[in-house]
């Protein structure tokens, strides 16, 4: 069956107009005739005869298309089921100018079809699910630079699990002008953290178990196609962005996008992180800006500056988890300069927020452990170990998934407590309590 042949007679022979009022109405003198090619494709179609149902859906797409709202989708069933079986080039490459044709009527006919939807669409969507046909059919002759924008206007509206079909296009488009156009760098990573963006916000609203798992797939998909395009280094983030960031300094929507890919790399240690921040935080204060000016001032040896934008940051963050862990950094960070006492205060500030943060209680075992000096008797001195294995234990019971790293430092910490002879001259005995003194004061019992 010539099917283009069909296809150009029965369009060059018929024009539609969006019918007015009731657009489900059929015309009187047509009725019948459309109503019988309707039940007649759909029952073709449930049956799998697709080349058999082609002509009379045809009938109805050229006659009547406002007949039925799936007149449209109707015909893309029909054409990929042909397209999937012809061996013919020439053929295929026909067959697929049919499909994309459907999507440029249905375009036309946008409005009338969506009053007699249950569903509507909007041009985005169509021209998203356009894209995706050349994405899967056109080969060769796609042009990238076209379908990579009918997929950037689809994406910010794909709202469905199973439109998510289109952010794994963009990305794997992107990709593939990344690959025939060095300058595209910047825009390939925008272009992944809108794609993961609108993942993220598309799985918070999906519930069923069958989109969920349809998500996780394009997820997948998505991150793999970054990491293997070679732009996932910090040192690629560096070079792409740090040159813009000036110009961009009261772009605040663009700075935040810089912001959340680089801390989602851990490229947190990066110049173009610190420039980032600090000039969004300039323009909107935020838990995310303050924590980022919060590392460049420490990398710059600013304790005091660092400290502040800690602060800064716990105080403007909302989720209580996430409060736990910016005062565990901070707290991370004034241990690797020495200042065992502040570090703790940030440490309880963790758990404060978050009691089951076992990390924080390693942190302080680790701060006494590293400062056990506070007497002239060094076997006091050692006692100090106790009460670091005492927060290692803490550490364990809030989080027993450190449980192998805590008991490595509760075996070293062990090898360093007094011997029980040295602690016989000193009047004391296993079960005596000990007050660790210095900075930590703090009521330990000898084991």
């Amino acid at each position: 069956m010539n099917y283009w042949h069909i296809f150009i007679c029965s369009i060059l022979l018929f024009t539609v107009s969006p019918a007015k009022g009731k657009t489900a109405e059929l015309q009187e003198q047509d009725g019948p005739e459309i109503k019988h090619n309707i039940e007649l494709y759909s029952r073709l179609i449930k049956a799998g005869e697709f080349e058999n149902a082609y002509e009379p859906w045809l009938y109805v797409f050229t006659h009547s298309p406002l007949a039925t709202p799936d007149v449209c989708t109707d015909g893309t069933k029909i054409l990929h089921a042909l397209i999937a079986a012809e061996q013919d080039s020439a053929e295929h490459q026909k067959l697929f100018e049919q499909l994309t044709a459907i999507y440029d009527r249905q375009a036309e006919l946008l409005d009338s079809l969506n009053v007699i939807s249950k569903k509507p669409v909007t041009l985005q969507e169509i021209r998203g699910r356009k894209a995706h046909e050349y994405v899967v059919f056109a080969g060769d002759q796609m042009d990238t630079d076209t379908v990579y924008q009918m997929l950037q206007d689809a994406v910010p509206v794909t709202d469905e699990a199973s439109e998510c079909y289109m952010l794994q296009d963009l990305i794997n488009i992107s990709l593939k002008k990344l690959q025939a156009d060095n300058t595209h760098k910047k825009q390939f990573v925008l272009d992944f953290l809108t794609i993961s963006g609108r993942l993220a916000q598309i799985k918070d609203k999906t519930q069923d178990e069958k989109g969920r798992q349809f998500l996780k797939i394009v997820e997948n998909d998505v991150n793999s196609c970054f990491i293997n395009s070679g732009m996932a280094g910090c040192e690629n983030m560096q070079k792409a962005f740090k040159p813009e960031i000036e110009a961009n300094r009261h772009n605040l929507v663009y700075l935040k996008q810089i912001i959340s890919i680089m801390e989602r790399l851990k490229c947190t240690d990066d110049e173009a992180y610190f420039a980032a921040s600090e000039a969004a935080y300039s323009i909107e204060p935020t838990a995310e800006t303050a924590l980022g000016c919060a590392y460049m001032f420490y990398k710059q040896d600013s304790i005091g500056k660092s400290q502040h934008f800690f602060d800064q940051a716990i105080e403007l963050e909302k989720d209580t988890l996430t409060k736990a862990k910016n005062s565990y950094e901070a707290a991370v960070m004034l241990y690797s300069k020495k200042h065992f006492s502040k570090a703790r205060e940030y440490a309880q500030k963790a758990l404060s927020f978050d009691p089951k943060c076992g990390k924080a209680y390693m942190l302080i075992a680790q701060m006494y452990a590293s400062s056990p000096n506070w007497s002239d008797e060094a076997t006091l001195n050692k006692c100090t170990y106790y009460a670091a294995i005492d927060k290692l234990q803490q550490a364990k019971a809030a989080d027993p998934r450190l449980t192998d790293e805590v008991q490595r430092l509760i075996v070293t910490y062990a090898t360093k407590v007094p011997k029980e002879e040295d602690l016989f001259f000193l009047g004391l005995k296993k079960g005596n309590a000990v007050t660790i003194g210095g900075w930590i004061k703090e009521k330990t019992t000898i084991k």
